[in-house]
């Protein structure tokens, strides 16, 4: 499945396993990737102007997924936000799509459900493309 058309996608994750994961499936599926291992360095980083989908983890040390997700809301960010997590309960799933976020997927997750994710992220308006 392959996506890319300029998307970069940033992955937000504390997880370095987990970033490589979605690394090299972003990678298989043709798309431009960057990982960070907190919220704070996404932020400070030039790849934030760039990014055309966001993939955030919920529980990382300092700021966390909804907490990055209330500030780029707040700052009329309006790319789209997919969460994952591994510690996710029904609140936190429904304030994550409440407030904007398209998707949210509990680890282990299916590789082709998120890459459809971002497809559906990528089309949807206001999205990457759409």
């Amino acid at each position: 499945m392959l996506l890319a058309e300029n998307l970069t996608i940033s992955i937000v994750d504390d997880d370095p396993a987990v970033r490589d994961a979605l690394l090299r499936l972003m990678d298989s599926a043709g798309l431009v990737a960057v990982a960070f291992d907190r919220a704070e360095a996404f932020l400070a980083s030039p790849s934030l102007a760039a990014t055309t989908c966001l993939i955030l983890d919920v529980r990382m040390p300092g700021m966390d997924g909804l907490e990055l997700q209330r500030r780029l809301v707040a700052s009329n960010w309006t790319v789209p936000i997919i969460f994952i997590s591994a510690h996710a309960d029904a609140e936190v799933r429904a304030r994550a799509l409440q407030a904007g976020a398209v998707g949210f997927f509990e680890k282990p997750f299916s590789s082709t459900a998120l890459l459809e994710a971002i497809a559906a992220a990528r089309r949807a308006p206001g999205g990457a493309g759409g």
